[in-house]
């Protein structure tokens, strides 16, 4: 049974606008999230993701625009009629309630009997990996567990749409790590419609079917997370998503000449002429020559890969990422000649 089939429903959002006095949070956002479907909202502080996502749970009006699910307007639905489940980056566990009565509160709130309360909560918390825990209270557990425990909470209403609100920020590194994998493996089973709002690339990327990138209250671009990666639509998307080398470029019948290398250019490059091309850190090609032009300045070793900070002979500095076996072989001060890989490249006008 695929996600759509085990009960997802489309969410549609449609020219949203949101506006405090002369500030404009949203700005005619527009995103069609499909039955199943794991959709990451992602983007810097104040870019209108939680705006979009406060608009979508009910808890804040939009100045225009629609929220849809399943094809029905959602404008004069209140937020506790719109059937959908919510995770915060604050827990926000009873913390007099056992884990199993936390799971099972909006069954009761929705006036579920005590035995179906109880069947449910236990096969959500077997579903998140905490059934030993279900007797245990809130803080007896850690902010990797209660995140857990509120997942289930929110899946065990069964809810049309499941809303994430930057659920991981709070935990450790290696626990984030951890429960993200645990977010997607839940969800895929579950098949829950999902909107997930993170600041985090690398969050986006790993968990969603697609990354919806925002900036200023507008879409940027929306695309499945290797595509949006290797083929960014616009500069925000290129510098946002991933480090990223600025190099000078220029551009003749759709190709780029940077670094003495012809490489193709991506939709959306300029036409003709000089500009600047992004150009990712493993893009980039570093052999050592002790006749080359760049210079290495510092090599850091980051487990299975390294990144190399490289000087050229006009000044500009640049970063690549390479496998550390091959880093090895390169220290301060070698001669090196720095390449690009024949992938396409996003060149545009600073």
């Amino acid at each position: 049974m695929s996600r759509g089939e085990a009960g997802g429903h489309a969410l549609d959002i449609d020219e949203l606008t949101r506006v405090y006095g002369d500030s404009r949070a949203l700005d005619g956002l527009t995103l069609h999230i499909r039955p199943g479907e794991l959709v990451a909202l992602l983007g810097p502080s104040g870019c209108g993701k939680t705006t979009a996502l406060r608009i979508v749970a009910g808890l804040d009006e939009a100045t225009s625009g629609t929220v849809s699910v399943a094809g029905v307007d959602l404008h004069r639905t209140p937020a506790n009629r719109r059937d959908m489940g919510m995770v915060f980056q604050a827990y926000s566990l009873f913390p007099h309630l056992t884990v199993l009565d936390n799971v099972a509160f909006g069954l009761k709130m929705r006036g579920r009997g005590k035995r179906e309360r109880r069947d449910r909560a236990a096969q959500m918390l077997e579903l998140v990996g905490l059934a030993a825990y279900a007797g245990r209270y809130a803080t007896e557990l850690s902010g990797g567990q209660q995140q857990r425990v509120a997942l289930a909470r929110a899946l065990a209403i069964e809810p049309r749409v499941l809303l994430l609100d930057e659920p991981l920020s709070a935990l450790d590194a290696k626990v984030r790590i951890q429960l993200r994998d645990e977010i997607r493996r839940v969800q895929s089973e579950v098949g829950t419609t999902t909107l997930l709002v993170t600041h985090d690339q690398e969050e986006a990327l790993a968990v969603a079917d697609r990354v919806a990138v925002m900036s200023r209250g507008r879409l940027e671009q929306v695309a499945a997370p290797a595509q949006l990666y290797a083929n960014p639509a616009t500069p925000f998307v290129a510098d946002f998503v991933g480090l990223n080398n600025k190099v000078p470029a220029h551009v003749s019948g759709g190709r780029a000449t940077l670094l003495g290398v012809g490489v193709p250019t991506l939709p959306g490059s300029v036409a003709h002429g000089a500009g600047t091309a992004r150009v990712r850190p493993e893009s980039l090609t570093v052999t050592g020559d002790p006749a080359g032009s760049a210079t290495v300045a510092s090599v850091a070793f980051l487990g299975a890969i390294s990144r190399i900070a490289i000087t050229l002979a006009d000044g500009l500095t640049l970063t690549a990422q390479t496998p550390s076996s091959a880093a090895r072989r390169l220290a301060p001060g070698d001669r090196v000649t720095v390449g690009v890989q024949p992938d396409g490249v996003l060149v545009v006008r600073d």
